[in-house]
Protein backbone atom coordinates (compact mmCIF):
# COMPACT_ATOMS: atom_id res chain seq x y z
CA UNK A 1 0.00 0.00 0.00
CA UNK A 2 3.04 2.47 0.97
CA UNK A 3 5.20 1.11 -2.45
CA UNK A 4 3.62 4.43 -4.91
CA UNK A 5 3.53 6.81 -2.59
CA UNK A 6 7.08 6.18 -1.86
CA UNK A 7 7.82 5.88 -5.30
CA UNK A 8 6.26 9.54 -6.25
CA UNK A 9 8.32 10.89 -3.63
CA UNK A 10 11.52 9.50 -4.47
CA UNK A 11 11.47 10.89 -8.62
CA UNK A 12 9.48 14.01 -6.25
CA UNK A 13 13.10 14.72 -4.46
CA UNK A 14 15.00 13.77 -7.38
CA UNK A 15 13.59 16.42 -9.79
CA UNK A 16 13.80 18.85 -7.30
CA UNK A 17 17.53 18.09 -7.16
CA UNK A 18 18.07 18.41 -10.07
CA UNK A 19 15.98 21.41 -10.53
CA UNK A 20 17.69 23.54 -7.70
CA UNK A 21 21.38 22.28 -9.13
CA UNK A 22 20.44 24.09 -12.30
CA UNK A 23 18.86 27.29 -10.72
CA UNK A 24 22.24 27.38 -8.58
CA UNK A 25 24.40 26.72 -11.69
CA UNK A 26 22.62 29.44 -13.81
CA UNK A 27 23.71 32.16 -11.33
CA UNK A 28 27.42 32.57 -12.63
CA UNK A 29 30.22 32.49 -9.28
CA UNK A 30 31.86 35.87 -8.39
CA UNK A 31 35.38 35.66 -9.97
CA UNK A 32 38.08 35.50 -7.40
CA UNK A 33 41.22 38.18 -7.52
CA UNK A 34 44.29 35.92 -7.09
CA UNK A 35 46.89 37.64 -4.88
CA UNK A 36 50.81 37.56 -5.67
CA UNK A 37 53.65 38.94 -3.78
CA UNK A 38 55.81 41.70 -5.23
CA UNK A 39 59.57 40.48 -5.54
CA UNK A 40 61.89 43.22 -5.19
CA UNK A 41 62.39 45.52 -7.99
CA UNK A 42 59.10 44.72 -9.43
CA UNK A 43 56.97 47.45 -11.41
CA UNK A 44 53.62 47.03 -12.11
CA UNK A 45 54.65 46.17 -16.16
CA UNK A 46 56.74 43.66 -14.70
CA UNK A 47 54.68 42.20 -12.34
CA UNK A 48 51.62 42.06 -14.96
CA UNK A 49 54.25 40.38 -17.64
CA UNK A 50 55.67 37.79 -15.19
CA UNK A 51 51.64 36.79 -14.55
CA UNK A 52 50.71 36.47 -18.19
CA UNK A 53 48.87 39.91 -18.29
CA UNK A 54 48.99 42.19 -21.00
CA UNK A 55 49.69 45.23 -19.98
CA UNK A 56 47.86 47.44 -22.66
CA UNK A 57 44.74 45.95 -21.26
CA UNK A 58 45.58 45.13 -17.22
CA UNK A 59 47.80 48.32 -16.25
CA UNK A 60 44.21 51.00 -15.10
CA UNK A 61 41.94 47.35 -13.48
CA UNK A 62 45.15 46.38 -11.66
CA UNK A 63 46.15 50.21 -10.49
CA UNK A 64 42.65 50.24 -9.42
CA UNK A 65 42.18 47.35 -7.81
CA UNK A 66 44.99 48.19 -5.13
CA UNK A 67 45.10 51.95 -5.42
CA UNK A 68 45.26 51.56 -1.24
CA UNK A 69 48.24 49.08 -1.44
CA UNK A 70 50.56 51.67 -3.79
CA UNK A 71 53.27 54.02 -2.98
CA UNK A 72 54.40 57.31 -4.58
CA UNK A 73 53.37 57.02 -8.37
CA UNK A 74 52.00 53.68 -8.03
CA UNK A 75 55.23 51.90 -7.30
CA UNK A 76 54.91 48.68 -5.67
CA UNK A 77 56.60 47.29 -2.21
CA UNK A 78 58.30 44.78 -1.97
CA UNK A 79 56.66 41.59 -0.18
CA UNK A 80 53.11 43.20 -0.64
CA UNK A 81 50.58 41.20 -2.04
CA UNK A 82 48.34 42.77 -4.48
CA UNK A 83 45.46 41.71 -6.28
CA UNK A 84 45.59 40.24 -10.30
CA UNK A 85 42.59 41.77 -12.32
CA UNK A 86 40.55 38.75 -13.48
CA UNK A 87 40.87 37.92 -17.06
CA UNK A 88 37.96 37.94 -18.94
CA UNK A 89 36.28 36.64 -22.14
CA UNK A 90 36.11 40.44 -23.17
CA UNK A 91 39.61 41.84 -22.67
CA UNK A 92 41.95 38.38 -22.25
CA UNK A 93 43.76 37.40 -26.27
CA UNK A 94 44.83 34.14 -26.78
CA UNK A 95 48.52 33.88 -26.79
CA UNK A 96 50.09 33.09 -29.92
CA UNK A 97 52.76 31.01 -27.63
CA UNK A 98 56.06 33.55 -29.62
CA UNK A 99 58.42 35.20 -27.46
CA UNK A 100 60.68 37.75 -29.15
CA UNK A 101 63.84 39.59 -27.54
CA UNK A 102 64.28 43.40 -28.68
CA UNK A 103 67.46 44.31 -26.49
CA UNK A 104 66.21 48.18 -26.97
CA UNK A 105 63.26 47.85 -24.52
CA UNK A 106 66.55 47.17 -21.74
CA UNK A 107 66.91 44.09 -19.55
CA UNK A 108 63.64 44.08 -18.13
CA UNK A 109 61.49 44.34 -20.53
CA UNK A 110 63.66 42.61 -23.59
CA UNK A 111 61.56 39.53 -23.69
CA UNK A 112 57.95 40.25 -25.65
CA UNK A 113 55.30 37.97 -25.70
CA UNK A 114 53.52 38.32 -29.10
CA UNK A 115 49.48 38.10 -27.72
CA UNK A 116 47.73 38.32 -30.50
CA UNK A 117 47.95 39.25 -34.30
CA UNK A 118 45.55 41.97 -34.36
CA UNK A 119 48.16 44.39 -35.73
CA UNK A 120 49.08 42.31 -38.44
CA UNK A 121 50.61 43.96 -42.08
CA UNK A 122 50.44 47.25 -40.07
CA UNK A 123 54.06 48.85 -39.95
CA UNK A 124 55.00 51.95 -37.35
CA UNK A 125 57.77 54.67 -37.74
CA UNK A 126 58.20 56.05 -33.88
CA UNK A 127 60.05 59.21 -33.80
CA UNK A 128 60.80 60.06 -30.16
CA UNK A 129 61.51 64.12 -30.58
CA UNK A 130 65.13 65.30 -30.36
CA UNK A 131 68.10 63.41 -29.14
CA UNK A 132 71.53 63.42 -29.53
CA UNK A 133 73.23 66.67 -29.14
CA UNK A 134 69.69 68.12 -28.79
CA UNK A 135 68.06 67.40 -25.27
CA UNK A 136 64.63 69.75 -26.50
CA UNK A 137 62.68 70.98 -23.93
CA UNK A 138 64.14 71.40 -20.35
CA UNK A 139 61.84 71.87 -17.38
CA UNK A 140 63.36 72.09 -13.51
CA UNK A 141 61.31 69.47 -10.78
CA UNK A 142 63.22 70.27 -7.51
CA UNK A 143 66.89 69.81 -8.62
CA UNK A 144 65.79 67.49 -11.44
CA UNK A 145 66.63 68.82 -14.80
CA UNK A 146 64.05 67.20 -16.61
CA UNK A 147 64.35 67.27 -20.92
CA UNK A 148 62.39 66.43 -23.55
CA UNK A 149 64.29 63.95 -24.99
CA UNK A 150 64.49 61.66 -22.50
CA UNK A 151 60.50 61.43 -21.55
CA UNK A 152 59.44 61.03 -24.91
CA UNK A 153 62.05 58.44 -25.78
CA UNK A 154 60.30 56.51 -22.60
CA UNK A 155 57.26 56.61 -23.95
CA UNK A 156 57.86 55.71 -27.57
CA UNK A 157 59.72 52.92 -25.82
CA UNK A 158 56.34 51.96 -24.29
CA UNK A 159 54.11 52.30 -27.32
CA UNK A 160 56.57 50.35 -29.95
CA UNK A 161 56.15 47.33 -27.24
CA UNK A 162 52.39 47.13 -27.45
CA UNK A 163 52.08 47.64 -30.82
CA UNK A 164 54.93 45.02 -30.96
CA UNK A 165 53.04 42.30 -28.64
CA UNK A 166 49.89 43.01 -30.96
CA UNK A 167 51.59 41.81 -34.38
CA UNK A 168 52.54 45.04 -35.52
CA UNK A 169 56.23 45.67 -37.53
CA UNK A 170 58.08 48.70 -35.53
CA UNK A 171 60.75 50.94 -36.24
CA UNK A 172 62.35 52.91 -33.53
CA UNK A 173 63.61 55.86 -35.54
CA UNK A 174 65.77 57.92 -32.44
CA UNK A 175 67.27 55.17 -30.61
CA UNK A 176 69.49 54.93 -27.50
CA UNK A 177 71.61 52.21 -27.09
CA UNK A 178 71.56 51.38 -23.46
CA UNK A 179 68.47 53.28 -22.15
CA UNK A 180 65.59 50.85 -22.22
CA UNK A 181 62.23 51.36 -20.43
CA UNK A 182 62.81 52.57 -16.74
CA UNK A 183 60.55 52.93 -14.15
CA UNK A 184 62.59 55.58 -12.44
CA UNK A 185 60.68 59.08 -12.06
CA UNK A 186 63.91 61.10 -13.03
CA UNK A 187 65.36 59.71 -16.35
CA UNK A 188 69.21 60.89 -16.35
CA UNK A 189 69.85 62.80 -19.75
CA UNK A 190 72.56 61.77 -22.14
CA UNK A 191 73.37 62.85 -25.67
CA UNK A 192 74.00 58.91 -27.26
CA UNK A 193 71.24 58.67 -29.35
CA UNK A 194 71.33 57.58 -32.88
CA UNK A 195 69.26 57.78 -35.93
CA UNK A 196 68.05 54.35 -37.47
CA UNK A 197 69.62 52.50 -38.12
CA UNK A 198 73.25 53.93 -36.27
CA UNK A 199 73.84 56.99 -37.90
CA UNK A 200 75.37 59.76 -35.31
CA UNK A 201 72.69 62.92 -34.84
CA UNK A 202 74.02 65.85 -36.32
CA UNK A 203 73.76 69.34 -34.05
CA UNK A 204 72.02 71.27 -37.04
CA UNK A 205 68.49 71.22 -36.72
CA UNK A 206 67.59 71.29 -40.57
CA UNK A 207 70.10 68.01 -40.77
CA UNK A 208 68.71 66.19 -38.17
CA UNK A 209 65.53 66.85 -39.15
CA UNK A 210 66.13 65.58 -43.15
CA UNK A 211 68.08 62.42 -41.56
CA UNK A 212 65.01 61.30 -39.62
CA UNK A 213 62.40 61.81 -42.47
CA UNK A 214 64.93 60.05 -45.19
CA UNK A 215 64.35 57.14 -42.54
CA UNK A 216 60.97 56.92 -42.32
CA UNK A 217 61.14 57.11 -46.29
CA UNK A 218 63.60 54.46 -46.73
CA UNK A 219 61.30 52.10 -44.79
CA UNK A 220 58.55 53.00 -46.19
CA UNK A 221 59.43 52.59 -49.55
CA UNK A 222 60.71 48.81 -48.25
CA UNK A 223 56.60 48.58 -46.80
CA UNK A 224 55.25 50.10 -49.63
CA UNK A 225 51.54 48.61 -49.96
CA UNK A 226 51.35 47.83 -45.91
CA UNK A 227 48.92 50.27 -44.03
CA UNK A 228 51.93 52.71 -42.17
CA UNK A 229 52.14 55.40 -40.01
CA UNK A 230 54.54 58.10 -38.92
CA UNK A 231 54.03 58.97 -35.24
CA UNK A 232 56.17 61.63 -33.65
CA UNK A 233 56.05 62.00 -29.66
CA UNK A 234 57.10 65.69 -28.24
CA UNK A 235 57.24 67.34 -24.83
CA UNK A 236 56.17 70.72 -25.37
CA UNK A 237 57.35 73.87 -23.57
CA UNK A 238 55.25 76.71 -22.65
CA UNK A 239 55.20 79.42 -19.51
CA UNK A 240 55.37 77.43 -15.94
CA UNK A 241 51.23 78.84 -15.61
CA UNK A 242 50.08 76.69 -18.53
CA UNK A 243 48.46 73.71 -17.98
CA UNK A 244 47.59 71.97 -21.44
CA UNK A 245 46.26 68.56 -22.21
CA UNK A 246 47.82 66.05 -25.00
CA UNK A 247 47.79 68.05 -28.53
CA UNK A 248 47.45 66.07 -32.32
CA UNK A 249 48.93 67.45 -35.15
CA UNK A 250 48.80 66.08 -38.89
CA UNK A 251 49.57 67.59 -42.39
CA UNK A 252 46.66 69.63 -43.64
CA UNK A 253 46.94 67.73 -47.17
CA UNK A 254 46.08 64.27 -45.40
CA UNK A 255 42.97 63.36 -44.51
CA UNK A 256 44.10 60.53 -43.13
CA UNK A 257 46.28 61.91 -40.68
CA UNK A 258 43.52 64.29 -39.26
CA UNK A 259 41.17 61.19 -38.97
CA UNK A 260 43.92 59.20 -37.24
CA UNK A 261 44.63 61.96 -35.02
CA UNK A 262 40.83 62.57 -34.23
CA UNK A 263 40.36 58.92 -33.42
CA UNK A 264 43.78 59.55 -30.80
CA UNK A 265 41.99 62.63 -29.38
CA UNK A 266 38.84 60.82 -28.67
CA UNK A 267 40.38 58.01 -26.89
CA UNK A 268 42.00 60.11 -24.49
CA UNK A 269 38.72 62.13 -24.05
CA UNK A 270 36.94 59.08 -23.24
CA UNK A 271 40.00 57.92 -21.29
CA UNK A 272 39.85 61.32 -19.13
CA UNK A 273 36.21 60.84 -18.51
CA UNK A 274 36.34 57.40 -17.45
CA UNK A 275 39.21 58.05 -14.61
CA UNK A 276 39.02 61.42 -14.25
CA UNK A 277 35.42 62.37 -14.29
CA UNK A 278 34.71 65.96 -14.60
CA UNK A 279 37.85 66.90 -15.32
CA UNK A 280 37.25 68.16 -18.63
CA UNK A 281 39.72 67.37 -21.42
CA UNK A 282 41.02 70.24 -23.70
CA UNK A 283 43.23 68.57 -26.06
CA UNK A 284 42.95 69.61 -29.51
CA UNK A 285 43.25 67.98 -33.30
CA UNK A 286 44.99 70.84 -35.63
CA UNK A 287 46.89 71.49 -38.81
CA UNK A 288 51.08 72.10 -38.14
CA UNK A 289 53.04 73.03 -40.65
CA UNK A 290 56.43 70.95 -39.44
CA UNK A 291 58.76 69.15 -41.41
CA UNK A 292 58.99 65.63 -40.73
CA UNK A 293 55.33 65.23 -40.37
CA UNK A 294 54.99 67.52 -43.92
CA UNK A 295 57.99 65.42 -45.87
CA UNK A 296 57.64 62.01 -44.58
CA UNK A 297 55.78 59.82 -46.63
CA UNK A 298 53.64 57.61 -44.63
CA UNK A 299 50.66 59.13 -43.05
CA UNK A 300 51.84 61.23 -39.85
CA UNK A 301 50.80 62.16 -36.80
CA UNK A 302 52.87 63.92 -34.39
CA UNK A 303 52.14 64.38 -30.69
CA UNK A 304 52.47 66.72 -27.76
CA UNK A 305 52.31 65.10 -24.51
CA UNK A 306 51.81 68.35 -22.51
CA UNK A 307 53.89 71.48 -20.99
CA UNK A 308 57.37 70.70 -19.65
CA UNK A 309 57.04 73.44 -16.93
CA UNK A 310 54.09 73.39 -15.36
CA UNK A 311 53.81 71.17 -12.73
CA UNK A 312 50.73 69.47 -12.87
CA UNK A 313 51.59 68.29 -16.43
CA UNK A 314 55.41 66.88 -15.23
CA UNK A 315 53.36 64.45 -13.32
CA UNK A 316 52.38 62.92 -16.62
CA UNK A 317 56.19 62.12 -17.04
CA UNK A 318 57.83 61.63 -14.11
CA UNK A 319 55.28 58.93 -12.95
CA UNK A 320 56.38 55.86 -14.56
CA UNK A 321 52.65 54.46 -14.83
CA UNK A 322 51.61 57.67 -16.24
CA UNK A 323 53.97 57.09 -19.06
CA UNK A 324 52.87 53.74 -19.22
CA UNK A 325 48.91 54.85 -19.09
CA UNK A 326 50.03 57.73 -21.97
CA UNK A 327 51.77 54.08 -24.38
CA UNK A 328 48.30 52.64 -23.52
CA UNK A 329 46.13 55.25 -24.68
CA UNK A 330 47.97 55.84 -27.85
CA UNK A 331 48.36 51.99 -28.67
CA UNK A 332 44.32 52.13 -28.10
CA UNK A 333 44.47 54.30 -30.37
CA UNK A 334 46.43 53.17 -32.97
CA UNK A 335 45.11 49.86 -32.90
CA UNK A 336 41.39 51.44 -33.73
CA UNK A 337 43.12 53.88 -36.74
CA UNK A 338 44.13 50.48 -37.68
CA UNK A 339 40.67 48.39 -37.75
CA UNK A 340 38.51 51.56 -39.37
CA UNK A 341 41.15 51.19 -42.37
CA UNK A 342 41.51 47.34 -42.92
Amino acid sequence: MFGPKLHIKKYTIIFLTFFLAGIINSFPLKAQHTEVVAEKGDGIYRLLTRNGLPVAQYMEAFVELNKDRLGPGNSLFAGRKYKLPVKTAETSFKSTGTTRRFEIFGKKYSDVEIIDEQLKGAVYHLVAGHGGPDPGAVGTYGEWQLCEDEYAYDVTLRLARNLIQHGAIVYMITIDPNDGIRDESYLKPDKDEVCYPNLKIPLNQMRRLRQRTDAVNNLYQKHRGSFQRMVAIHVDSRSHGENIDVFFYHDKRSNSGKKAANILKNTFQRKYDQHQPGRGYKGTVSDRNLYVVRNTFPVAIYIELGNINHRRDQQRFIIPSNRQALANWLFEGLMEDFKTNK
